[in-house]
């Protein structure tokens, strides 16, 4: 009975030591991890060589670390001796990360933002969890930096999600804040096109800054503007704002686009491939770019419609044209492949009008003669309305809208006419 009771005195007092004493930190190793080193999960965890720890300061760390949200599993073992302990934690990466965003922290540029984040938050790279505090740190960080610049908004984030997807971005921005574009400049933009640029980029001065906003404007407006005048490779970064004016409520930026415009290409030649339906002498005339002039690849989707149009009227109401670029560097010249598949053959399927009285409704019925089941024709649906006559209805008196619905699982076009009339004066 007493060896017993020593025995278990043994234990709890081992128990006990480990709990309590305190040991110098030797080393920390990490594995399982590839996306940080030892010295990076120090600083987060605030640990620091040499200094005197117990397990508690282990456990603790290790809460830290999983709270985070930037990893799967973590877990941690230590051995000590009359050296020291040496701290070892078990850690997997979370795969399941998503791009930090930065709408409007203008007062930054990028590298700067990203080394004074990195240097508060050292887990913080550029990509967050959707779940744990690593967000809130970052924003907690943003937000000593905006008291730092004495700047008076408050940092905050969302959840961003692209058309109603799943989450594709933790987006920050300053809020309680005015950010206003007062000026808009390019450099690396072609002199003669820099006109044309500036009145593009118009819409943006006097608006409220949103970096978010600016990737519209180059997509649909900018790059198409390069495009069309034969710089077939150009590309354009992010917006640099640059602060001119800064007071308690607002701040005022100018932005500048840096444009890699690189060469201006010639239009040398279009040659067709996949057209069974159509030979290239019949789809050739709807090409209106000329050979030698600036390749416009802005009039060239243009074309494309009216050659996807014409393969409408045989009933390919799913036909693609695909642009393959043939670039000769030397020459600065290009040959456009373009690629056509064709698609299915879809068939007429029903046809109805809507805001007519009956008589007015069946005599419009009886006079579409595109029968169902039949290959349809979209010049059929465009020109059957200039085709009928006074004594059947008096088009002047309506606001006519067309629609067809193309059933891409039966190969069938649905065709209904809206009729509205048009208010008296």
């Amino acid at each position: 009975m007493t060896r017993r009771i020593v025995l278990l005195y043994l234990l709890l007092s081992a128990t006990y030591f480990t709990a309590v004493a305190s040991f110098k930190l030797t080393a920390i190793r990490v594995t399982g991890s590839t996306r940080y080193t030892s010295k990076e999960i120090l600083n987060e965890v605030g640990l620091q060589i040499g200094q005197q720890v117990t397990e508690a300061d282990f456990q603790k760390a290790t809460a830290l670390l999983g709270e985070t949200g930037m990893f799967g599993d973590v877990s941690y073992k230590f051995e000590y001796s009359d050296k020291g302990a040496i701290l070892d934690f078990q850690l997997s990466d979370n795969p399941k990360l998503v791009p930090a965003r930065f709408d409007n922290f203008v007062w930054f540029s990028d590298q700067e933002l990203m080394e004074k984040l990195h240097q508060r938050v050292p887990l913080f790279r550029g990509e967050l969890p959707l779940n744990g505090n690593l967000p809130d740190l970052v924003s907690d960080a943003l937000q000593a930096l905006l008291i730092e610049r004495k700047v008076a908004g408050k940092a905050d984030y969302l959840r961003a999600s692209d058309q109603e997807g799943p989450i594709a971005a933790i987006a920050y921005n300053v809020e309680g804040l005015h950010i206003v574009v007062r000026n808009v400049d390019f450099t690396g933009a072609p002199p003669a096109l820099l006109k044309t640029l500036q009145q593009k980029a118009r819409e943006l001065s006097h608006q409220e800054y949103l970096r978010s906003a600016m990737q519209p404007v180059i997509d649909k407006d900018l790059l198409p503007a390069l495009f069309a005048h034969g710089y077939l490779k150009a590309s354009l970064g992010q917006a640099h704002p640059k602060v001119v004016e800064d007071d308690a409520d607002s701040t005022l930026v100018d932005l500048i686009f840096d444009i890699d415009a690189g060469h201006q290409y010639k239009f040398a030649d279009a040659k067709w491939s996949g057209n069974k339906s159509f030979p290239a002498e019949k789809l050739d005339p709807l090409l209106t770019l000329q050979k030698g002039q600036p390749a416009d690849g802005e009039q060239l989707e243009q074309d494309l419609e009216a050659v996807k149009h014409l393969y409408g009227t045989k009933g390919f109401m799913g036909a693609q044209i695909k642009p393959v670029l043939e670039l000769d560097n030397a020459k600065m010249t290009v040959i456009y492949q373009l690629q056509v598949e064709e698609g299915d053959v879809y068939h007429m399927g029903d046809f109805d009008v809507h805001g007519l009285d009956n008589p007015m409704t069946k005599r419009l019925t009886l006079a579409w003669k595109l029968a169902e089941g039949e290959v349809y024709d979209t010049s059929y649906t465009q020109n059957y309305l200039k085709s009928l006559p006074a004594t059947t209805i008096n088009l002047s008196q309506w606001k006519i809208k067309t629609m067809e619905n193309v059933d891409s699982r039966a190969k069938t076009v649905d065709v209904l006419f809206q009729f509205q009339p048009v208010p008296l004066d």
